[in-house]
């Protein structure tokens, strides 16, 4: 009976068992199912991902172009040096010792690079690949290839053509265009705000490996090729963005800028930036070198220490800074030409509304001085703005009322970004409209107790400029591929009619007055071109001053405007009017003949023109003298008795002298009178320096400010020759005169 029910026991768990299994077997063929016909691909891919090496194929990220296609950034074919370790094992186990320290010494003295650190990579058995250098050029690369082959290294020393930024402009627009990083992602300015267009995506090339690295026989093979970046087409100009650049360094060296100067130049109707900088510059193919002035700060710190790290990447990151869009300032009297517009365009003021000035204003029991303590007297509006009388603003804010005028503000793009296509644009800091009581009316009317950055300044007086219209400055014309596909394009985009036509002509002619007849921007003056300008000058917190100047030329037909900014003038004299106006005028005189912009001389400005003193040496007396009259100059003979042939002559044939009094001294090979000595003019007026220079028998060369004669007459400032010095009669001195009296 025990065996009989022992028996039925053992089959009952015998087919329990078994059932266990068929259920085991029936999972597992479910799954293998599964695997093999529903999520084969899936599997395969990881199959894939476990035996295949992938090589990453860089895409050449797109070129950055001014708007006349001068190439600004692009990309340049630079290789990597790299090693297998893998593959110098196995070449050890078949040939022995000593093919590492080959390897090691041969790189070393080829890329300069340690011993040690490229023998200790060697070691590294198990990796592919180890890295020695990178952006190595193409004659260094043929040389690594020369000594594989010679060496049959070729297994173990490989190169790799990747690319690299290249700036073909090296510093120019730095702060504008920007610079990318190791991985050639943008970091900064242009390569940073339009990476997406201009990276472009990797390929891949992936091949199937064993685990000591060798190929399968299997044959997989992947390869997935990179799509370039698109090319991104600016709206800066080379030329212009290089004249910038010019007038800014004069203007920093001449005022002994401590905090940077920066300078816009933008086209009143569209917003391109046209230019756009801030000295010191620095150079994109070297971006963490820095400038003299900060290696100087940085001297001051023990290397190495966190305090000098710290201070390093401050200075690093002040250098890339874009001061133009990143900082705020007050505008000071450079507002006034948005406070005009209110009161025009409100009709509380007229150009012939009368003032008085007294030197101060009294505002809610607050006494409010003008710049001239002594006071304008009375005077007109149009007056007003010319001689920059704060009393006559705070009268025109006033009229105006708290909420129109803070409605203009925000019209005029003072309470917002302005969506220029750069990163980290700052914003304004402004009143809050409850906040605006008298005392704020009254100083926000002059530019100050406020701050904006210099894009937003240069884009409200571009709206009154081009006639009233909101525009929206930008640096992106086209972006497109490399073949000249155009894939996109700016479209200009104008916001609302902020004030009229008439309101904008107004204050266009009053500013052009105030130029070239006298006013607070006389040191603005073009010779033949009608500039409309307005000079400021605010201080900071810490006492020290920023001075500014903000024009736009033609006057009569608008077509760019130019803002320059000297942040901490150290010179004597720290107003607009003298450190930024004089260099606003040089930016002028280059870029408005540039764009097509004839001059057109009055009959007194044809007496300031230069005249180019031609070769009259082998002529005959007759032949000379005839010669220099039609230039509209004087002559005289420098000897006594000669020849009748011209020998020589002053100034030399080339040499360009002032119309007005211009003298050419003839030699004929007779006794030659003596040389005379330069007079000390320097701080004397324009009359007085002029006089001193013609009766000494020197030619006068004029530089500054060509209206020297204006009102009482500019200063002398600067002189080609020292005092005292012997020069050959009828030798050219260059006097720079500048109108030191500021008006703002």
């Amino acid at each position: 009976m025990l065996k009989k029910d022992f028996s039925l026991l053992f089959k009952n768990r015998c087919l329990i068992l078994l059932c266990v299994f068929a259920l085991l077997f029936s999972a597992l063929a479910a799954t293998l199912f599964r695997m093999q016909i529903f999520c084969y691909e899936e599997y395969q891919q990881k199959v894939l991902e476990q035996i295949t090496v992938g090589s990453s194929l860089k895409a050449d990220r797109g070129n950055i172009y001014d708007r006349n296609g001068n190439l600004l950034a692009s990309s340049k074919t630079t290789w990597r040096i790299y090693i297998s370790p893998v593959d110098i094992r196995a070449a050890i186990k078949k040939r022995g010792e000593g093919v590492a320290e080959i390897i090691a010494k041969g790189l070393s003295d080829i890329l300069s690079k340690d011993y040690d650190a490229i023998y200790k990579k060697t070691q590294n058995f198990y990796r592919l690949d180890e890295t020695i250098a990178k952006n190595v050029d193409k004659d260094t690369a043929d040389r690594v290839l020369r000594f594989a082959m010679d060496n049959e290294l070729t297994s173990m020393i490989h190169t790799e053509a990747t690319t690299s930024r290249y700036y073909d402009q090296g510093s120019l627009a730095a702060q504008v265009i920007g610079f990318t990083g190791g991985d050639n992602q943008g970091l900064f300015g242009l390569e940073l705000f339009y990476n997406e267009y201009l990276s472009g995506t990797d390929g891949q090339y992936i091949t199937a490996k064993d685990a000591a690295g060798r190929d399968l026989p299997s044959g997989y093979a992947s390869y997935v090729p990179a799509t370039d970046g698109y090319d991104l087409t600016t709206t800066l100009d080379l030329y212009i963005q290089k004249q910038l650049e010019l007038v800014l360094a004069d203007a920093a060296e001449d005022a002994g800028a401590v905090n940077r100067v920066s300078g816009i130049v933008m086209d009143v109707n569209t917003g391109g930036i046209l230019a756009m900088a801030t000295l010191p510059t620095y150079d994109l193919n070297a971006p963490y070198q820095l400038d003299e002035a900060s290696l100087s700060v940085l001297a001051s710190y023990t290397e190495g220490t966190e305090e000098y790290k710290n201070k390093k990447s401050e200075l690093l990151y002040q250098m890339w800074n874009n001061k133009a869009i990143t900082e705020t300032y007050e505008p000071g009297s450079t507002f006034k030409i948005v406070t005009s517009a209110m009161g025009l365009e409100e009709g509380v003021i007229s150009p012939t509304s009368p003032f008085h000035c007294s030197g101060a204003f009294t505002v809610g029991g607050v006494i409010i001085h003008c710049h001239k303590r002594t006071g304008h007297g009375s005077l007109n509006f149009a007056q007003g703005l010319q001689q920059s009388c704060n009393p006559v603003f705070m009268q025109v804010g006033a009229r105006v009322g708290a909420t129109s005028f803070y409605d203009y503000v925000e019209k005029f793009g003072y309470l917002n970004k302005t969506g220029i296509d750069l990163p980290s644009e700052t914003g304004s800091i402004f009143h809050k409209l409850e906040n605006i009581h008298e005392v704020e009316l009254a100083t926000a009317s002059f530019g100050q107790r406020f701050n904006v950055s210099m894009i937003q300044q240069i884009t409200a007086v571009a709206a009154v400029a081009n006639g009233g219209q909101a525009v929206v400055p930008h640096l992106m014309s086209s972006i497109s591929k490399s073949d000249g596909q155009i894939l996109l394009s700016y479209t200009t985009k104008t916001g609302e009619q902020i004030v009229s036509k008439e309101t904008c002509a107004t204050i266009s002619s009053i500013l052009e007055a105030g130029v070239s007849q006298g006013g607070g921007a006389k040191n603005a003056y073009v010779c033949g071109y009608q500039i409309a300008a307005k000079t400021g000058t605010s201080e900071k917190l810490n006492g020290k001053r920023i001075g500014s100047c903000v024009a736009y030329a033609p006057a009569n037909d608008p077509k760019i405007a130019v803002i320059i900014m000297v942040d901490e003038p150290t010179c004597p004299v720290i107003y607009g009017s003298v450190v930024a106006a004089p260099y606003v005028s040089d930016l002028m005189e280059t870029v408005l003949p540039y764009l097509g912009h004839a001059p057109s001389y009055t009959e007194e400005e044809k007496e300031l023109l230069e005249i180019e003193i031609g070769d009259l040496v082998g002529m005959s007396r007759a032949e000379a003298e005839k010669k220099i009259r039609s230039l509209g100059i004087s002559f005289e003979y420098g000897d006594e008795g000669g020849g009748d042939t011209i020998t020589a002559q002053v100034p030399a044939a080339g040499v360009k002298v002032t119309k007005s009094g211009g003298k050419v001294i003839l030699f004929t090979g007779g006794n030659q009178k003596t040389s005379t000595a330069v007079p000390n003019v320097l701080g004397m007026n324009a009359a007085a320096a002029n006089a001193a220079i013609l009766n000494a028998g020197l030619n006068v060369r004029i530089e500054g400010a060509k209206n020297y004669k204006l009102e009482e007459g500019a200063t002398v400032v600067a002189v080609s020759h020292a005092a005292g010095e012997s020069l050959p009669i009828g030798s050219v001195v260059t006097l720079t005169f500048r109108h030191m009296d500021a008006d703002e």
